[in-house]
């Protein structure tokens, strides 16, 4: 990956709806260039797809808690599947250290997040969970 592909996926990144052509003229290079480098990005599988980014006013509806999931012995595999059939599960992953799974998951109200930690705890192979409610977000450099 070269200078002008960073500078693609940059772009992207920031605003994923960003035209080839507005790209091609940002970075002076032809309209086929651009397309071509978006192709082979996709294909090597740097580009997985395109989405969007929910802005304040959506976000502010969501209430976002990261869940730390303490398992029962070799359960990890089996619980991170049962974990995915929960809707209001946004992500999953493994851990270091103490705890054996971080998830975060994304409600509308403190009802709902209640049930979702109760759904949670009721996975078999779960045997313990701490949550951590996420009162303000002060910055966001995720993509």
């Amino acid at each position: 990956m070269d200078d002008l592909d960073q500078k693609i996926l940059a772009a992207m990144a920031s605003d994923s709806s960003t035209s080839v052509s507005r790209l091609a003229r940002r970075f002076k290079v032809a309209r086929s260039t651009v397309q071509a480098r978006l192709e082979k990005l996709e294909t090597n599988g740097t580009i997985a797809g395109y989405t969007i980014k929910l802005g304040d006013v959506a976000l502010a509806r969501r209430i976002k808690a990261t869940v730390l999931v303490y398992c029962e012995a070799r359960a990890s595999a089996g619980v991170v599947g049962k974990l995915k059939n929960i809707p209001d599960v946004e992500m999953v992953a493994t851990s270091t250290g103490r705890v054996d799974l971080i998830a975060q998951i994304a409600c509308g109200t403190t009802e709902d997040i209640d049930q979702t930690l109760n759904d949670i705890t009721a996975v078999t192979g779960v045997q313990d969970i701490e949550s951590l409610i996420h009162l303000s977000v002060k910055f966001d450099r995720s993509i």
